[in-house]
């Protein structure tokens, strides 16, 4: 509160460019407190990624500023590479996912830490009953991810799903388990595709995006522009599903590395004839990385030089 007064505020406010201004004072002041003044420095934030469409925005930025507040003052000291990227030790990743979930609990309030947990180790996790496990080994996997920009209140369709699990809890149930046996099947395929790079895994990772994403559809977190998503990438042979908390947002459709180029671009076209808006992207990449200058790509330093 003495903050948000400080910054001037509202407690009304829910703009993300507040709530990332909060959360950055939060961090500087407590991670002061508790290793050592942060020196003067300058503070730009730069991101490609849409705020407000479930795809971590606020986690990538309490990470990265976690992250470089700890080595400003040198409580984490990265070891460098030959890339011009440098990386932490397991325990000072640990320490700066620590310092981004407050950051992430004073714009969020009681986040689940699953968002921070990625942006700090990358790769993939697993989550289940409040425990993270990082996944060892997951291969990068290419994909088209499409925002409908159908806004959606995590908390309502949360509410929603548990009503329905009152209401008809022998069907329910089973529902729910078959999504958590889904995921333990991925979970296995992806662990063994670095050891074993057969295009025979894509497929049965199409079957899963679609059986998931029906019983998403049964749970009550679909929506009409998500089932429109999946039947307009179908029509060109690919596969999808929501992303996130589901209600609108975002999905994720596979792009396996035999898809023909044409079929992503017909698919993008029509996506966007729809309204969405599509992205070419990976998912499985590293985690916060600390980068030297010579190695940011030109939109980044172009953007950082005009700040």
């Amino acid at each position: 509160d003495a903050l948000r007064e400080f910054a001037g505020i509202s407690a009304e406010s829910s703009a993300p460019e507040s709530l990332a201004t909060l959360a950055f004072l939060y961090m500087c002041l407590a991670i002061s407190a508790k290793y050592g003044d942060v020196p003067s420095v300058d503070i730009v934030v730069w991101s490609e990624l849409p705020t407000g469409a479930g795809l971590g925005s606020s986690a990538a930025s309490s990470v990265c500023v976690a992250a470089a507040l700890l080595a400003a003052i040198s409580a984490s000291a990265p070891v460098s590479d030959c890339f011009g990227c440098s990386m932490w030790t397991e325990e000072e990743l640990s320490l700066i996912n620590s310092w981004a979930f407050q950051g992430e609990r004073v714009i969020h309030g009681n986040p689940s830490g699953v968002d921070n947990a990625v942006g700090t180790w990358g790769g993939a996790l697993r989550y289940q009953s409040g425990k993270i496990t990082s996944l060892k080994r997951v291969p990068t996997l290419r994909i088209l991810l499409t925002n409908t920009k159908v806004p959606r209140s995590t908390k309502v369709l949360v509410a929603g799903v548990k009503d329905k699990i009152l209401k008809f809890p022998a069907i329910m149930n089973p529902v729910l388990d078959s999504i958590n046996a889904i995921s333990q099947e991925c979970q296995s395929v992806l662990e063994a595709m670095p050891g074993n790079p057969s295009p025979e895994y894509y497929p049965v990772l199409e079957e899963l995006f679609d059986i998931n994403q029906h019983h998403l559809n049964v749970i009550g977190v679909g929506h009409p522009c998500l089932d429109r998503l999946c039947r307009v990438t179908a029509s060109h042979g690919l596969h999808s599903k929501l992303t996130g908390a589901g209600g609108g947002g975002c999905g994720v459709t596979l792009l396996p590395p035999d898809t023909s180029p044409l079929a992503v671009e017909a698919a993008k076209r029509d996506l966007c004839a729809c309204g969405f808006e599509c992205w070419e992207t990976n998912i499985g990449a590293p985690g916060v990385t600390l980068h030297s200058p010579s190695s940011l790509k030109a939109e980044v330093q172009r953007a950082l030089s005009m700040s």
